[in-house]
This record gives C-alpha cells, sequence and structure tokens, in this order.
C-alpha cells in the first residue's frame, strides 16, 4: 500500500461567512450571506428584503427564490442571521489557530471577506482594517509552520454589489472582483501562495438537477451566465497571480459529486455521463484546459442558452490555466430516467436512493469509495496536482461531562482517508487533505450550528446561544496521530 507524500499537506477548512462574525466591526460592509436567516433540513433558509414601498419580506435562499420587482435584501430586526456572530472567529483566531497546530496543521483553508476589504465593493481604496486582520491570520499561521491556502471569493458578495447589479449575471462584477483580487494578491504577497479564486462555481449547474421542477430557461440562461463570468474572473486571477508573484499557485475548486447510474438501461448510462459533463466536467474543463469542451454547445442548446460573451473572454481563459485542481466531497448520487419513488435529497444530490448505500439524517450518502472513485476519474482526465479541499461528517454531537466521543466521525475519517491511499497508490497525485470545519461552523446549507463538522466543539446552539468555549472532541486526538503518522495511523 503507497504511502501519503512526504510533505503532504494535512489540514482543514472554512470559510469567512460561517466562522469570522463581527459582521460589523472595523469598517466590515454587509454582504447578502448577512441576509440570510437560520434554517434547518426541514426548514430552508430565507433571504430578508425590503421591498420597493419599503415592506419586509422574505424568499427562499435558493434557485427558487426571486425578489420582488424593485426589493432590496436586508437585514432586518425580529430575525436571526447566524453569519452575524458565526464563531467569532475574528477575535479567537489566535485560540482557534493555536488549536490547529496542536494537531499538527499542515494547511489551513480560509476565505476572505470581500466585504470585510472593501464594504460595498465600489470603493477606490480598501479598508485597511480589515486587510490588518487577514494580515494578522496569515502572520499566525505562519508562526505554526501552518500554509494558508485561501479563498478569495467564498460566497459573501458585498451587499451593494448584490442590491444594485443583482450579483454575478451582471458582467461589470468582474472588474469589482479583480480589483478586490488584485488588492488581496498585493497585501497578501509573501503571505499567501496557494490560492482558490471561487468556491464551488458549478453549483449553478448542480441546482438545475436539484430544483428541476422550478427551473425555467430564465434560471439556465442565468446559471450559466454566472459561469461563465466568474470563469473569466477565475482565469483573470490566475494570470495576474503568476504576475505578481511566480511562486503563486492557483487552482479551481469544484464541488465534487460523482453519479453513478441506477441501471443498466443505456438510455441511464447516456444521462450519468451528461450529468458528469454538465455537473462536474463543464467547469473543470474551461479551468484546466482553457477553453470550453464540446460538448458545451449541446448543453447551450439543450438549455437554450445564448451566452454574453466578448472575444476577449476567450483569450483570457487559455492564459489563466489553474495549476492544480481541488474539490469538496461528501456524497454521491444516483442518476435514473425512470421514475422513482424512494427520493433522497442532499445538498446538490437530488436523486434515486442507493441501495447500496446508508445516509445521513440530512440526506447525504456514505460513500467512501465514491471518494476513491472521484480521484481516479479526475486525475485521469486532468493530470494535475489535487487537493480535496472539503470532506467531513455533519452530525449532532453530545457534550458529556466536557467531552464529546465522536466515534462516527472518527469513522467516517478514517475511511474516507484510506480510499485516498487507494487512489494515490493508484497513481493519483494527490498533495493534500483539509478536512471541512474543521472547527464547529455555522451550516451553509441549513445554517445550523448542531450540524457539527469540527475537531473542535463550539459551544453555540442553533440560536446563537452558548459560551463560545472551544473543546476538543476524540477526534482532535485521532486526526493529531494521523498527521503525526502521515496518515499511516488511520
Amino acid at each position: 500500500m503507497s504511502k501519503f507524500p512526504k510533505n503532504f499537506f494535512w489540514g482543514g477548512a472554512t470559510s469567512a461567512i460561517q466562522i469570522e462574525g463581527a459582521y460589523k466591526e472595523d469598517g466590515k460592509g454587509l454582504s447578502g450571506s448577512d441576509c440570510k436567516t437560520a434554517g434547518s433540513f426541514a426548514k430552508r433558509r430565507e433571504l430578508t428584503y425590503i421591498d420597493q414601498n419599503g415592506k419586509p419580506g422574505t424568499i427562499p435562499s435558493n434557485l427558487g427564490g426571486t425578489l420582488p420587482k424593485g426589493a432590496k435584501l436586508a437585514a432586518l430586526d425580529g430575525y436571526f442571521y447566524p453569519s452575524h456572530e458565526a464563531i467569532d472567529f475574528y477575535h479567537t483566531y489566535k485560540e482557534d489557530i493555536a488549536l490547529f497546530a496542536e494537531m499538527g496543521f499542515k494547511m489551513f483553508r480560509m476565505s476572505i471577506s470581500w466585504p470585510r476589504i472593501y464594504p460595498r465593493g465600489d470603493e477606490n481604496a480598501p479598508n485597511q482594517k480589515g486587510i490588518d486582520f487577514y494580515k494578522n491570520v496569515f502572520n499566525e499561521l505562519h508562526k505554526y509552520g501552518i500554509e494558508p491556502l485561501v479563498t478569495i471569493f467564498h460566497g459573501d458578495l458585498p451587499l451593494y454589489l448584490e442590491n444594485t447589479y443583482g450579483g454575478w449575471t451582471d458582467r461589470r462584477l468582474i472588474d469589482y472582483y479583480m480589483k478586490f483580487a488584485e488588492t488581496c494578491l498585493r497585501e497578501f504577497k509573501g503571505l499567501v501562495k496557494y490560492w482558490l479564486p471561487f468556491n464551488e462555481m458549478n453549483d449553478y449547474l448542480l441546482m438545475l438537477d436539484m430544483f428541476g421542477n422550478i427551473s425555467t430557461k430564465k434560471t439556465h440562461q442565468k446559471s450559466f451566465q454566472i459561469i461563465h463570468n466568474l470563469l473569466v474572473a477565475n482565469a483573470r486571477t490566475v494570470a495576474l497571480a503568476h504576475e505578481i508573484d511566480p511562486e503563486n499557485k492557483v487552482g479551481s475548486m469544484i464541488c465534487g459529486i460523482p453519479n453513478y447510474p441506477a441501471t443498466c438501461d443505456p438510455a441511464d448510462i447516456l444521462e450519468t455521463r451528461y450529468r458528469w459533463e454538465k455537473g462536474i466536467y463543464y467547469t473543470g474543463d474551461a479551468q484546466v484546459f482553457g477553453e470550453y469542451p464540446v460538448f458545451a454547445k449541446r448543453l447551450w442548446n439543450e438549455y437554450e442558452v445564448s451566452l454574453e460573451t466578448q472575444p476577449e473572454d476567450f483569450e483570457d481563459l487559455q492564459k489563466g490555466k489553474v495549476d492544480f485542481y481541488t474539490f469538496s466531497y461528501y456524497m454521491s448520487n444516483l442518476v435514473t430516467t425512470h421514475e422513482v419513488k424512494d427520493i433522497v435529497q442532499g445538498n446538490f444530490a437530488n436523486g434515486a436512493r442507493n441501495p447500496y448505500l446508508n445516509y445521513s439524517q440530512w440526506g447525504w450518502s456514505y460513500d467512501p469509495k465514491g471518494l476513491r472513485y472521484y480521484l481516479e476519474a479526475i486525475y485521469d482526465r486532468y493530470h494535475l496536482p489535487m487537493i480535496i479541499t472539503e470532506n467531513g461528517l455533519g452530525a449532532r454531537d453530545t457534550l458529556t461531562d466536557g467531552k464529546i466521543h465522536d466515534d462516527y466521525r472518527i469513522e467516517y475519517l478514517k475511511d474516507h482517508l484510506h480510499e485516498c491511499k487507494v487512489a494515490i497508490e493508484h497513481g493519483v497525485d494527490l498533495i493534500g487533505y483539509t478536512m471541512w470545519g474543521c472547527i464547529d461552523l455555522v451550516s451553509a446549507s441549513t445554517g445550523e450550528m448542531s450540524k457539527r463538522y469540527g475537531f473542535i466543539y463550539v459551544d453555540r446552539d442553533d440560536e446563537g446561544k452558548g459560551t463560545n468555549q472551544r473543546i476538543r472532541k476524540d477526534s482532535f486526538y485521532w486526526y493529531k496521530e494521523v498527521i503525526e503518522s502521515n496518515g499511516e495511523m488511520l
């Protein structure tokens, strides 16, 4: 059995929205995420707004939510917004990073809050206090020998840009983003070497399947146009990062959900192939190969999409090919053209239940071999170094006598890391693994704290109440041994 590489990047991953809090502190502006309420598996999260007559309202915070004409997103009194305080990493980062170092982290994936750097998104000069905060975080990481892996944009678009331009469907966002990205690349030069311009941009296409019953020609056009604008910005960021510092390495970040055919019916086999192409390869190919794949035209025709492009967009794609490939992995998905009654629903998986797999209470399949399958399929296609930047188990942890015995999390991670080791033996150039939610954080999908991922328990509940104390779980000590043994002690 092959071993993990000698300089393997063991670590954990988070996002600013889900950990920082301090949502109006030191000059930070609001983001659209600061207008997103808490929810649960049974209750969808909502976005709050004020309409053109000043009347408040809510819409679902997914593809099916459309603001009334003239309405603007707003954070309103009487609602609980988990991102406003999150787990207060803004004030506890030294304590938290010390805990990461105690586990032996080699890499910490985090994101930069755009409205903390540019509060409205269109200012001439950045917010110096925001820049200082991230410099302090990066210096603290380097103090312990932890390499930052930084996502520049992880969903927290400045609220002003959201309300003024309607988000990423407007290509003017590319220029605003590039100013933000350039500020990050120049200000943090020498402190950050590994960059991810965007998080899971393929989500917009995955949602077309998840919300197929409400998906329309308008949402199809919107989703493909958003991805085009993101791809152009991504490519420009890669080129700029290499220009600013030749030591910079820039990667893709894809939501990795392998698809299996439910039957050997040729229709199911074809549909499964098309799901891979649309949901996984469409964005990956453009980032790695620097051009849209041949099947893109079929997708545009199928969804009646007419992309708004500029000639230089395609030149930018060629100039901005990524250096490595990263992805999240939580579950696999079963695809069929046949009518089925037993449907499961995870984050971006929505299909028939796989009878060979177990499922979490949030509808996520437990499929370690799916991770190996994805690693091998993607490496065979792209031949780039790979990092698993998200993988983990969301579960309800019970605090008993000041301890959390999370054997179920250890088992989950052990099973998935074993499959990583097999993939390495099979030739995959896997260079890192940053477990998602290494410290308990606000769930992006449900807004809950009770859906916990971390090695470190944070004493906050779904209503934001608690001491905010950090407590090491059993998995904390287990992961410490895994890192110390470089994956030999699984």
